[in-house]
């Protein structure tokens, strides 16, 4: 039988790699992929963004047990605009990796738990309908089914 201490050892392990894969990436919008033939261009991208983080309360030592606030929201549609005008963009995806803000993480160390620096990797890619295609672009008769 093992000691109690191995045991401990292989469990905490066990907590730790999944707190440590569960909270790398984000997925902020994510649509059921449609198949077209409407579909004009593929839209892709991705970038660096600032994902920081403060403390509610923020004093040192005691921000460690408080929650944080993200100083820059992250939003989907900021870069699914990039695409094209949102009627025009369909099969989107915009996802969040925060990989890189776990060596970072020694700013929440060094700041005493008020602050911390999170570099995260933002991509997007979308379909992009042709121009005709979209409902908004068409005459109000031609959208119910009328004629011009």
């Amino acid at each position: 039988m093992e000691r109690p201490s191995r045991v401990l050892r292989r469990v905490s392990l066990g907590v730790a790699c999944a707190f440590f894969l569960s909270g790398c990436s984000t997925t902020l919008v994510r649509d059921d992929v449609k198949r077209t033939t409407v579909a004009e261009a593929h839209c892709s991208g991705g970038e660096w963004v600032d994902d920081s983080s403060i403390a509610v309360l923020p004093v040192p030592v005691a921000a460690f047990f408080v929650p944080h606030v993200d100083l820059n929201e992250i939003k989907g549609a900021e870069y699914l605009n990039r695409c094209g005008e949102p009627g025009r963009v369909i099969n989107r995806n915009v996802t969040v990796t925060r990989t890189a803000c776990i060596p970072a993480g020694l700013t929440r160390i060094i700041t005493l738990g008020v602050w911390q620096w999170c570099p995260a990797y933002v991509s997007w890619a979308a379909d992009v309908k042709a121009a005709g295609s979209a409902s908004g672009d068409r005459p109000p008769a031609m959208r119910e089914g009328g004629s011009l």
